[in-house]
């Protein structure tokens, strides 16, 4: 019988310490991380890219355990050409630091480039911002300040864009994200707007999600120079990612 308790004992601790070896498996330092997807529109804070057509998408990204984090995504685009210039990609490289205030709000503060390849017009569409957000429980809070000229508006450096976010876990891969958010191009009010959108996601697993969003903005004056439509009009943008 006191050989059998030693045992059991033994036993019973062995388990424990493996239990707790697992439980306790070192965080690695870093991340890296690949998605590639497809939209039946690409909507940028409310405006089509993509002329409300599909665009094909994908991008890279690098997390360090200590709060770092670099990427890289691009998208098909066509207002640029359809504007008489030669680009037909966008590439966004960014890159920040996360943390936590404490244990309820956590912020988000970097840089993002964007970058239109071979565009060759003036003024340049390529565009710098700064930008910090705030999340405490679902909701997000972020402000972006343009250190360039936006989006080839001429004099409109130290534009800015606020929005409003929350996520909301609906349970079985499901959730939904509703988004306001409004778009402040300097010295050019006529090009000002709000922008918002419902959108719903599904997580299959494995990698693979799906989305439905509603999206649309109260502005009239981006409008398509190929076929006169309104590329702010609210519509339904369906999509399709994969994440590896």
């Amino acid at each position: 019988m006191k050989l059998s308790h030693i045992s059991i004992a033994t036993l019973l601790s062995v388990a424990a310490v493996g239990a707790f070896a697992q439980a306790k498996a070192p965080e690695p330092d870093y991340t890296l991380s690949f998605n590639a997807g497809v939209v039946t529109d690409y909507r940028y804070r409310g405006i089509s890219q993509s002329r409300l057509k599909p665009a094909i998408q994908g991008g890279a990204d690098f997390a360090h355990k200590s709060g770092f984090y670099l990427g890289a995504w691009g998208s098909s685009i066509k207002w640029l050409k359809d504007a008489g210039a030669d680009a037909s990609v966008e590439l966004d490289i960014y890159g920040g630091y996360k943390g936590s205030i404490n244990k309820d709000v956590s912020y988000d503060v970097g840089v993002l480039g964007y970058i239109y390849p071979g565009h060759g017009v003036t003024p340049s569409p390529n565009t710098t911002e700064l930008y910090g957000a705030l999340t405490m429980g679902p909701v997000t809070a972020k402000y972006s300040h343009s250190v360039t000229n936006l989006f080839g508006f001429a004099n409109s450096k130290n534009s800015s864009y606020i929005d409003l976010n929350a996520t909301f876990d609906l349970g079985s891969g499901w959730s939904v994200v509703p988004h306001l958010g409004y778009q402040r191009v300097s010295k050019n009010s006529a090009a000002s707007y709000a922008d918002y959108s419902v959108t719903v996601n599904k997580d299959l697993g494995n990698g693979i999600s799906l989305s439905a969003a509603i999206v649309g903005t109260d502005s009239k004056g981006y409008v398509s120079p190929v076929n006169g439509k309104d590329l702010g009009k609210t519509g339904l943008v369906l999509g399709a990612k994969y994440s590896f």
